[in-house]
This record gives structure tokens, sequence and C-alpha cells, in this order.
């Protein structure tokens, strides 16, 4: 999981695919963070992507490095609506601090579960990773 969340918090925006419906959707994220053994994202519930994941957990995340590196994820996304794991994800993501300063109402993290995952680099070789 290091390796992902390394390549996650390193190369930005990554891009999540989410399902509405029958139709794909794919929007950037910019923030991810590991708390207590768990890879989180974080939205704001008001947002479509939270419906969608209510919906449908299933994932894909997606992104590039500089050199030609790329990762792909698959995984389902769960909500962690615990105070003490949404103030320790905010807290490893400080540049979140000002959007949710007053409230956490509208604050969402989601962790990844059965995750899995390629790192692959130009020359074809890849990395697998699951957790």
């Amino acid at each position: 999981m290091q390796a992902i969340a390394e390549f996650l918090s390193n190369f930005k925006p990554f891009y999540i695919a989410t399902i509405d419906g029958d139709q794909p959707r794919v929007r950037p994220f910019g923030a991810s963070a590991v708390v207590d053994g768990k890879l989180y994202i974080v939205t704001n519930s008001q947002k479509s992507v939270a419906a969608q994941l209510k919906a449908n957990p299933k994932i894909e995340i997606s992104t590039t490095a500089a050199d030609g590196r790329w990762l792909r994820l698959t995984a389902e996304a769960v909500l962690d609506k615990n105070p003490a794991s949404e103030q320790s994800v905010l807290e490893k993501l400080p540049q979140l601090k000002n959007l949710y300063k007053d409230s956490l109402v509208n604050f969402e993290a989601y962790y990844l579960k059965n995750a899995a995952g390629l790192i692959v680099s130009r020359d074809g070789t890849s990395e697998s990773h699951t957790f």
C-alpha cells in the first residue's frame, strides 16, 4: 500500500472513476492519506461523487508520473463516519482544513479495501500491489 500511497501523493491530480447509473464518471482528486493502515480519499457529501460512491462503491484510480510511469488501482471505497478517523484524515491533509474548519458535516472520508493496483513503467515492467 505504501508504494500506491506515495504515488498518489507525488503525482497529482489523480483521477477517480465511478459509476453513475450506466455511465462512467471521471474526475480529478488531489488528496489522499494513510491513517491506521488504511488508504483514504475524501470528498464533500454534497458532490455527485459521494452519491455515486454510496450507490456503487467500486472505483478505479489512475494517474501518471512525469517520467512516464502510470498507476491504475481498482478498489471499493468504504465510507468511514468514525469522528476519530475523520479527524485523523483531516490532520494528514492540512490543505483541506480551511474548507472544513467550521464543521465536518459535509466531510466524507472513504478508505479503500479489496484494492489491486499496478504501477507500470515505460518499458512495460510493472509492480503489482494489493491491500
